[in-house]
């Protein structure tokens, strides 16, 4: 159930628009240590709120899943929970490195570092 906003909390656009003048103003330093405090203070609190404005956004979002055969679309409710799929390789993933042949004696502790491809 979305929040009802009340006459403290400004619209999505008023807080975005006060959060760019603080960090200008932050950023410039054209403000004392304590005012700076202050402003970094109001602009957490700004960044909070346009975060749940936007997270409120999504949830209403409905997703377009068709058309009936006059031509109405069909809809259903956006999804917000993780979309990735555990089976699916994703990137990032470190690649697995295939071990030394059994028949490679094991190497003894030196200082030369003949095989950079592996720790010990």
């Amino acid at each position: 159930m979305p929040a009802t906003p009340n006459a403290d909390t400004p619209t999505f656009e008023a807080a975005l628009a006060e959060l760019q003048r603080i960090v200008a103003d932050l950023e410039n330093g054209s403000v004392g240590l304590e005012e700076s405090l202050a402003r970094f203070e109001r602009g957490v609190t700004l960044l909070k709120t346009c975060y749940a404005t936007l997270e409120q956004a999504e949830q209403r979002i409905e997703l377009l899943v068709g058309a009936k055969a006059d031509g109405t679309p069909l809809t259903e409710s956006f999804d917000a929970s993780a979309t990735a799929d555990a089976e699916t390789p994703t990137a990032g993933r470190r690649r697995v490195r295939k071990t030394k042949p059994e028949s490679t004696p094991t190497a003894t502790a030196t200082d030369d570092d003949s095989d950079p491809g592996f720790l010990f």
